[in-house]
C-alpha cells in the first residue's frame, strides 16, 4: 500500500479537522511529538512538544497520513508530501529501501522504533522522500 502523508508547519491538526470534515470521517487519529517516548539522542525542543508528529484521516477506505516539521526545518513546496510503504514484507521493504536509495539520502535508516518494528526513510535521486513502515 502506498498511503500520502502531508507535511505541515504546526497546522497538521487543524488540516485533519478540515480533511476530517471536508470528508466526513469520524476515523482520525493525532499524535504529537510531546506524546512520544523520550530519546536523549532526539531530544524534542519545547515549541514541538504540541505540533503533530503523525496523525490520519481515513478517506474511502484509505488513510491519508499527516505530521508536523518543527520550526527550523519548515516545509515548502516540494517537501510537504512524502510516500509511505506500508508493508507486512520486511524483504520487499528491505529490497525497496536499497534500491531507491541508490544516487540518493538515506534519511533514517531501516530500524526498529516504538511507531513500528521496521521504520526508515529516503529521499531518491529525484528529491522524492519515501517512507518504509513495517505493518
Amino acid at each position: 500500500m502506498i498511503t500520502p502523508y502531508l507535511i505541515f508547519n504546526g497546522e497538521a491538526t487543524e488540516a485533519i479537522t478540515f480533511y476530517a470534515n471536508a470528508f466526513q470521517s469520524n476515523d482520525t487519529s493525532i499524535m504529537t511529538f510531546g506524546e512520544a517516548p523520550e530519546n536523549p539522542e532526539h531530544l524534542i525542543p519545547m515549541d514541538a512538544k504540541n505540533r503533530v508528529m503523525h496523525g490520519y484521516v481515513s478517506v474511502a477506505g484509505e488513510k491519508i497520513m499527516f505530521s508536523d516539521t518543527f520550526s527550523d526545518a519548515p516545509a515548502s513546496i516540494g517537501n510537504n508530501i512524502t510516500l509511505a510503504i506500508i508493508s507486512n514484507d520486511k524483504e520487499f521493504m528491505r529490497q525497496a529501501f536499497t534500491n531507491l536509495s541508490k544516487e540518493g539520502d538515506i534519511l533514517m535508516d531501516l530500524q526498529e522504533t516504538f511507531l513500528s518494528p521496521l521504520y526508515g526513510s529516503i529521499r531518491d535521486k529525484y528529491d522524492i522522500e519515501w517512507q518504509f513502515s513495517y505493518e
